[in-house]
Parts: C-alpha cells; structure tokens; sequence
C-alpha cells in the first residue's frame, strides 16, 4: 500500500518530532545535504507499464516544500543547507518502463553531479523512496538507484531513506544507505512523520559528536530477513499481531545505543527475491541492535500463520447479498481488493461493474450503489460528447487489464461530469438502474468523501459504496455503517497463492510451509564489517 496521491500535502503546522540535539564538538552545524528519489508501488502481476505520464516530478524550490517539515522558520529548514536535486513520486501500478526509470535515474545521478561541482561535497543525502518499484526487465531497481547514488555521493557521505513499510529492503539496498526506517502504520497515516524522523535522524548523527568523522557517524544496521510475504490487508496495524509487534517498535529505538528500529512487511505483489519482510535495527551497540531485531523477527515469524485479514471477507457475490439484506447497515462499503490502485493494480479492471449490472436487485433505480471506479479515456470522452442527463452506450474497462471479463456493455444516463481533476482529469458518473458507475479518464484512488462528493454523489446517503481499495482509508472506515473485503480479481489479488510467484527466495511463508529460517541478524557498517 502507499501513501496518499502526489498532491496531497499535510497541513504545514504539522511536526512530529522534538528539537534537534545540540551541535556537539566536531559535529557539523549546517551541513550541506541533498534529497533526491523515485516512489512507487509496482506489480509485476498487473500488466499496466508506468511511464513518463505516471510521474509527477518535483525539482528545486518545489521539491523542497513538498516536505512540511522544511518550510521556512523551521527547526529542521535552518540546520541545514538544502539542496533538492530530483524526485518521481507516481501512485502505484504496474511495472515502470525502463526508459522512464533511466532518465529519472539520470536526472538524480547527473544532478548530484551537477551539485557537487558547483558547491561542493555533500555531508548527507535524503534518498526518499518507496521500497516497492519494479523495472520490466530489473530484479531490484531501488538497489540499482541505490548503488547509483553512492557511487556518485562517495564513501563519506552520510545516507538516510524513507520507505514505506510495504517496501523491501535487499541486500545491495542496505549497504548503499546508512540510515533506513518507514512507516509504522497501514493505513500510512505516519507517511509524513517517517520522512521527517529519516531527516531527524540524519541531522543528528551529522550534528553529533562523530558528525565530521564519515566512519564513525555511520551506525550500525542490524539486519534480518524474515520469509513471510503477506498482503498489506492481513498486516494492518489497527488489529493483531500486527498492533502489538508495531508497537514495540518506538520501545526499541528510545533503548540505550539505539537510532532507529523498524519492520517492513515486504511487497506482495511483485515476483522477486528480495519480497519478503525484513527487521531492521540501527544504532551504536551492536550487541543490542542484534538482540532486538532477531527478538523482533522472531515475534514476526511465530505470528505468521496468526496474520488475518483486516475486516470480513468473500466473495463479491456473498459481498453483495450481505450488503443488499434488509437488515443491512448503510451505506454499506465493500472493498474492491483484486484491482486497487494504490496497490499496485492497473485500475481498468471491469469485472465488478460487470457483476453489478447482471444483478437484478440492481436493475432498478431503487437504491443507490456506487462504484469506484474504472478509468477508460475513450468511454469518458462518448459520455462528454452526449452530455449530462443523455443516455449513452458504451463499453467500459478492461482495456490495460482485462481480467476475467474484458470490456463491460454500459447503457444509462450521464449522471454528471466533472472536469479538472489533477489525477483523474475528467470524471463522468454514468448511472444504470441503481448502479452509479463512476469512470474516470486517468487513474484515480477513491479514498477521501469530497472525491465523491465532487460528482455529485452522496457517500454518506448512499446505500452501497464499492471502492477499489483494501483495507479502508480512514474517511470511508469512518463512513462504512459495516464492510466486506471482497476477494476480486486483479494484479493485486488478495489469494496470493494463485498469482504465481515463481522467482522469491527459497523457503518464504505461505509458498512454502516447512521452511525454519536462522533469523541471525547480519550486522554492519559501511566501511567494516562484523560477524553479529
């Protein structure tokens, strides 16, 4: 899962961490660092290529004020010399193209170069990334990105990234960065707060007392591979084991010697290697750090077979019966899981609007069931072309993706349209008997009420609400009156088992069941390296 979409930024009073620590003797009182990175989810299983369009760019001063953090006046502003060099933030889909991964690579690459020569070396990088992007043709892009920057940086230069928690963490990975953490909460509500805590830190391993020694400012990292690969809905941190191994997590990093613990859960929706969870400590004590992350992976791996889904499941059909019952709550809000687009799934997948329309509760306009959503630039443009209130034939979805049923047979009334939107662009509400099909012209997550609102719908009034999402972003947790996770088909199918993964490490959870990992921490440091 992801954080949310590129233009959403938290409100710029909004700071999580305390106050710096003082500049000790031989620390670094404005270091000079650069950001830079590329943030995506990608699913080898979803046939939808992210290219250039997928991207949103920042350089310079924008850049820079994408993170609240660094806003003018700020503690964090001012204790450093800021240098924004390059960052691709795109939502999750399918597998980038390689040749809008190289010249975003490019870009950051020539850009520190450019930086360098102009101003001098760098004493620290913020390398902002998501942990999940795959490369058609690449087994570990962000190691490759990675090793890229390093070898541009040089050995002295002081590395800390931001990921999130569905990210994955290889082994060429963590040797090119010093400083690794992410999110500890799905939903990604700490999305923000990890960014600064990677930028936190950084500055006061720089401000402290080994700042201008580039071995000894380096901590530790205590590294350990768990083989458990779970969707993202069965390791939610709103339930257990989730809850109570998260919550150890702040416990860890206040211990003495300590900088940062963290758990990444892994992506489940990419074939390689490195998918798997990992636990990662870093810190001065070596002894420590290797104690808690093993005692960390240990919990981890004893709850794997405990992971459960983060609300009630079925199908889509068993789904629908629950929501259409007389007795239902309302608005009753079922998960569209196999297709999420801020998973990674291609966003076109027709299959549950087909399902809709072939049921004849649902021919009728007696309730109001809204789906969200399918994106088909050609269907938008015949809706626009009719306008509002014309009825309109049209074949929707199943285009990039198409799933069990390809392209879907569409008649009804232009309920509205809606144009301007920043992801979606246009947006038209088509509406057949009690379904409100909503079909966009990009891809676009539903995740927030005024996305619906914006159309003229009603979320809060509506009898049924279908979202292409998994566990529910807290707006529609608040809306549902109940929910069903329904298992649908898609590049993100929650059964993982009938994928096929065919190219993950040996021994990983569920695709082998009698495996008995070591779970031996791997302890080291740029420049050294020690048996743990």
């Amino acid at each position: 899962m992801t954080a949310p979409t590129p233009n959403i930024r938290p409100e710029a009073d909004t700071v999580w961490m305390g106050p710096l620590p003082a500049v000790e003797d031989r620390g670094l009182a404005r270091p000079r660092i650069g950001i830079a990175g590329i943030s995506i989810e990608s699913s080898t299983f979803s046939p939808h290529i992210s290219g250039d369009e997928a991207f949103t760019i920042r350089e310079g001063a924008d850049l820079l004020g994408y993170y609240p953090f660094l806003d003018e006046g700020r503690e964090l502003r001012e204790a450093a010399e800021w240098v924004p060099i390059h960052h691709g933030r795109s939502l999750p889909g399918g597998a980038v193209a390689p040749a809008t991964y190289l010249r975003m690579k490019d870009a950051i690459v020539r850009g520190i170069r450019a930086e360098i020569a102009a101003g001098g070396p760098f004493d620290g990088f913020f390398f902002d990334i998501h942990g999940a992007m795959s490369v058609v043709g690449m087994q570990d892009a962000e190691g490759d990105l990675a090793a890229a920057v390093r070898a541009e940086l040089g050995e002295d230069v002081l590395v800390s990234t931001s990921m999130d928690l569905h990210g994955n963490v290889s082994e060429v990975l963590r040797d090119a960065l010093d400083l690794l953490t992410c999110y500890r909460m799905a939903p990604h509500e700490d999305w923000m707060n990890t960014k600064e805590r990677a930028v936190w830190n950084l500055l006061a391993r720089l401000r402290g007392p080994h700042g201008s020694d580039p071995l000894r400012r380096r901590p530790y990292k205590a590294w350990v591979p768990v083989p458990v690969l779970l969707p993202g809905e069965k390791t939610s941190t709103r339930l257990e084991p989730a809850r109570g191994i998260y919550a150890q997590v702040p416990d860890v990093e206040e211990l003495d010697g300590v900088v940062d613990a963290a758990i990444w859960v892994g992506y489940a929706w990419a074939d390689e290697p490195r998918n798997m969870a990992i636990v990662m400590v870093t810190g001065d004590d070596r002894a420590v750090i290797a104690r808690e992350a093993e005692r960390l992976a240990r919990q981890y791996w004893d709850a794997r077979a405990d992971f459960v889904f983060v609300g009630p499941t079925a199908t889509l059909g068993e789904a629908l019966d629950r929501a259409l019952a007389p007795e239902a709550a309302r608005p009753y809000v079922i998960s569209d899981s196999g297709d999420n687009p801020t998973a990674g799934g291609a966003g076109d997948v027709s299959w549950t609007l087909g399902e809709l329309l072939a049921r004849p509760e649902l021919a009728e306009p007696r309730l109001v069931v809204v789906h969200a959503s399918v994106f088909d630039a050609a269907a938008v443009a015949q809706a626009v072309a009719v306008g509002v209130g014309a009825t309109v034939t049209l074949e929707v979805g199943g285009r990039v993706d198409p799933g069990p049923r390809g392209p879907v047979p569409l008649s009804g009334e232009v309920f509205s349209i809606t144009e301007g939107d920043p992801d979606a662009g246009t947006q038209v509400v088509i509406r057949s008997g009690s379904v409100h099909a909503i079909v966009t012209e990009r891809r676009k997550p539903f995740h927030h009420l005024d996305d619906f609102r914006m159309l003229g719908v009603d979320p809060e009034t509506a009898d049924i609400v279908i979202v292409k999402i998994g566990y529910l972003e807290p707006e529609l947790y608040d809306l549902a009156a109940d929910w069903t996770l329904a298992l649908t088909p898609g590049g993100v199918d929650q059964d993982l088992l009938r994928l096929g993964h065919h190219r993950l490490a040996p021994g990983v959870f569920p695709f082998d069941t009698d495996g008995v990992p070591a779970l031996t921490a791997h302890v080291s440091r740029r420049g050294e390296e020690l048996p743990a």
